[in-house]
């Protein structure tokens, strides 16, 4: 079911990302693919991550991912008793790190654009690149201490 979740808001990305860049008929599949690919990775990335930090900090928590009323994923930070501390929508997450006041961050929109003008190596390529970069980095550092200090 996480994974149905995942590749849900991977769905969601795909068609802003549709209106966003310069998307023709051919490139679409792509598109969807990457849109998922991104949600997939960036969440997978995170929840681990997630644990990591606040089991060096020597208060563990746990990560889950679930499903919120309406069906969308949702990110839930738990203390060692179960008790809930923290919720974020996996679409406000993918907000914080892919987007600038609504518009995609500069470097995200080179990398995608630059994944729709070439091959699939290519595309894969500025996927991996993009998933590396120091923007997506800073991105998911401040999501993180934001995630952890509304966990505490």
């Amino acid at each position: 079911m996480t994974s149905e979740l995942l590749l849900e808001e991977g769905d969601r990305l795909s068609r802003r990302l549709m209106q966003l860049l310069p998307v023709t008929l051919e490139d679409q599949e792509r598109v969807i693919l990457l849109g998922r690919s991104l949600a997939v990775n960036l969440v997978n990335a995170l929840l681990p991550t997630i644990e990591q930090i606040s089991r060096r900090q020597d208060t563990p928590l746990h990560t889950l991912l679930e499903s919120d009323r309406e069906g969308n994923a949702v990110i839930e930070i738990v203390n060692f008793d179960g008790e809930l501390l923290s919720r974020l929508p996996v679409r406000d997450c993918l907000e914080q790190l892919l987007f600038q006041r609504g518009k995609l961050h500069p470097k995200v929109l080179e990398s995608l654009t630059d994944a729709l003008q070439g091959d699939e190596h290519r595309a894969t390529r500025e996927l991996v690149s993009l998933l590396r970069s120091r923007s997506l980095l800073e991105g998911l550092q401040g999501v993180l201490k934001n995630f952890l200090k509304a966990a505490r």
